[in-house]
């Protein structure tokens, strides 16, 4: 009985009605700030990773995922021929080059 007390004084009154649009406006300004914080930082660095493995050329010095060290010796469509030491070559996916330089 002691808490039911306390949860009838916590209750708006009876008279007094929240904002219909509060709800609307509050989920508005979460997605904004969501977009702003994850989704718009994510897409720019997509963007820039998908500029930099389509300005790929033979001869750049580059950095795959996994911490391999190389110079690119051929290209393919999706696919990389890496030297990483003289005479010894590999091939790896576009996709896991994470930095490159120019040479």
């Amino acid at each position: 009985m002691f808490w039911i007390s306390e949860a009838h004084a916590m209750a708006s009154p009876p008279g007094s009605e929240s904002n219909p649009y509060g709800t609307v406006i509050m989920l508005v300004l979460m997605f904004g700030i969501f977009y702003f914080l994850l989704i718009r930082p994510q897409q720019k660095r997509a963007k820039e990773h998908k500029q930099l493995v389509d300005a790929l050329k033979v001869g750049d010095t580059v950095v795959t995922a996994g911490g391999i060290h190389g110079k690119v010796a051929g290209l393919q469509d999706d696919i990389i021929t890496l030297e990483i030491a003289t005479g010894v070559k590999i091939k790896i996916n576009r996709s896991s080059i994470v930095s490159a330089e120019a040479s």
